[in-house]
């Protein structure tokens, strides 16, 4: 409907424009939007107030003229006027019934577009070291990344779906030397343990498995353990793959896949750092001092040049990261998403910087970065923070296991990503309406519930019969769901078009509440047909849509509870 409208303005601005009355050229970039009072309309739009000072006209004279001009929709009830200029719209109750027909002929497919026009969007997420179980901060990103990668594919983007290992790093070296210590012997609190050394349990379990000679099998490749507490490189790679198939099994577990697993050490192995520093020499934006070489990032707004190789020969931390994110332009990412911890936020303009300085093409904010802020988890009123598989967090595993995956989900997504979030447990598992997901997937329910109820009275919903008498839907409550059930596309594609997956949360929510309402106060199963079957319909669409949000953020929706 908000397209519909827009179209509407355009073609009346066309018309002034064809008769002298407003300058020629493009129209600005007005907006229409819902109102936030039904009173004032259900859409209005700035259009007059941006075209009055180049038509040299008083915007309400000009908006005016504009309503005058406007072409005829059954739609549109009526327009008016208010304020400084603007014009509000107020609808039809047949443009609301026209949604429900919507959504009962488009099923699963309502509120789908195909904005993207697929082209090719890919979307990295949790991205986590594999040295240790995943915690709750990367199930944020696990189920943000998941959602954004759902709702731009809704958003008509064909979507990669891009784990990156960092498999080169310190980090693992401390895991090697961790499970070599355990394999060796020793324990956390022992003399000789590694300074730097990780102490969970899972630890002990790697080193078992090494010792045992365990195959570890891993997006098509096996590991076998060498059982030799000596060998540092096989127990590296050993234990990479361990925590590697250990980390991919809970994620399953949280309903997230991806179609690309991309390791860090490929870059070097393949020579893509090489390649890329001989690049960026090349394109005349790097120096020499102190025996480093520079990168000039301040040439591409960044507050000064950062150093990409060390004196020593080795490269900072930044560099593989503009190599990855070069393979990703290479490989033909038209839009790239990469969501990480807000802790990253302090090497994002270096790597844009040097993208930039590869002058190969690649588009200034290129490529686009989704933030999370920190989970603090809490139950009984206070924060929990050990886990005794991993020592020293909450993992992502205890969630699911406490709450289960829907629950979790919903939680690590309800708020916006780079505000802090609290996971309180206790709301996870209550069966009330208290709790957003329960409250939610308990108004799909309830209308399986009614349909089943219809069947064990030996009636039947008659859709078309039902289609055909929506007029009767003319109390508050109905007006309520009909206007919330318009939402959802508009929904869809604002969270698509700011990478913000707790809108369709928040919208889900709202939904259920004008659903649960209508339902507390209005019968559905009749002995009048046309408005049972009318009633039917509406039940039906509400429960269509509840689904159809509910599967892009990565959730069930029960037919009963």
């Amino acid at each position: 409907m908000k397209q519909q409208l827009r179209d509407l303005v355009l073609a009346a601005i066309g018309t002034l424009q064809a008769r002298g009355e407003l300058p020629a050229g493009a129209a600005p970039a007005f907006v229409v939007e819902r109102t936030r009072n039904r009173d004032h309309g259900d859409f209005a739009t700035n259009a007059a107030l941006l075209l009055a000072k180049t038509a040299g006209r008083k915007p309400r004279d000009l908006a005016a003229a504009l309503v005058a001009t406007l072409p005829a929709r059954d739609a549109i009830a009526k327009v008016e006027i208010a304020g400084p200029g603007f014009i509000n719209f107020f609808l039809s109750p047949a443009a609301y019934q026209a949604e429900v027909r919507a959504v009962l002929a488009q099923g699963a497919e309502y509120g789908r577009s195909h904005a993207g026009d697929g082209r090719t969007a890919g979307v990295e997420f949790v991205s986590a070291n594999p040295t240790g179980p995943l915690h709750v901060g990367h199930g944020r990103a696990a189920a943000i990344g998941d959602c954004i990668a759902r709702i731009l594919a809704a958003n008509g983007w064909k979507v990669m779906r891009e784990f990156y290992y960092n498999d080169a790093g310190a980090q693992i070296n401390n895991l090697a030397i961790s499970v070599q210590a355990r394999a060796l012997g020793l324990g956390p609190d022992d003399a000789g343990w590694p300074d730097d050394g990780y102490r969970g349990e899972y630890i002990k379990d790697v080193a078992a498995a090494y010792l045992r000679g365990d195959s570890v099998e891993v997006e098509g490749h096996t590991v076998v353990g060498a059982k030799d507490p000596h060998d540092l490189d096989a127990i590296r790679e050993f234990a990479v793959a361990y925590l590697r198939r250990e980390q991919n099994a809970d994620l399953a577990a949280f309903g997230v896949g991806f179609d690309v697993y991309f390791l860090e050490s490929s870059l070097y192995r393949d020579g893509k750092v090489e390649e890329t520093v001989r690049e960026l020499v090349a394109h005349g934006h790097t120096y020499e001092e102190g025996g480093a070489l520079w990168l000039r990032t301040t040439e591409f707004g960044d507050d000064k040049d950062r150093v990409m190789r060390k004196s020593d020969g080795t490269y900072t931390y930044f560099v593989p990261d503009v190599a990855y994110h070069r393979s990703k332009w290479q490989r033909g990412y038209e839009r790239a998403i990469t969501e990480l911890g807000s802790d990253h936020h302090g090497s994002l303009a270096r790597v844009k910087a040097g993208l930039q300085a590869l002058d190969c093409g690649i588009p200034p904010g290129w490529p686009e970065y989704v933030l999370h802020q920190m989970v603090t988890v809490m139950r009984g009123g206070e924060e929990v923070k050990l886990s005794k598989r991993a020592g020293s967090y909450v993992t992502l595993r205890d969630l699911i296991d406490e709450v289960g995956r829907d629950a979790t989900r919903w939680f690590l997504i309800a708020r916006k990503s780079d505000s802090q979030l609290v996971f309180d447990i206790d709301l996870a598992r209550a069966q009330t309406n208290d709790n957003p997901v329960y409250y939610v997937q308990y108004a799909h329910a309830r209308v399986a519930s009614v349909m089943r109820q219809l069947a064990e009275r030996g009636l039947a919903w008659d859709r078309a019969n039902g289609l055909a008498h929506l007029a009767r839907l003319d109390g508050e409550a109905e007006q309520l769901v009909l206007a919330e059930l318009s939402r959802y596309a508009e929904v869809v594609e604002n969270a698509g078009a700011s990478l913000e997956p707790h809108l369709v949360a928040t919208y889900l929510r709202e939904l259920a509440a004008a659903f649960h309402g209508w339902y507390n106060t209005s019968q559905f199963i009749v002995d009048e047909a046309d408005l049972r079957d009318a009633r039917l319909a509406l039940a039906n669409a509400a429960r269509q849509v509840l689904a159809n949000g509910l599967d892009l953020l990565g959730m069930s929706a029960p037919e009963s509870m």
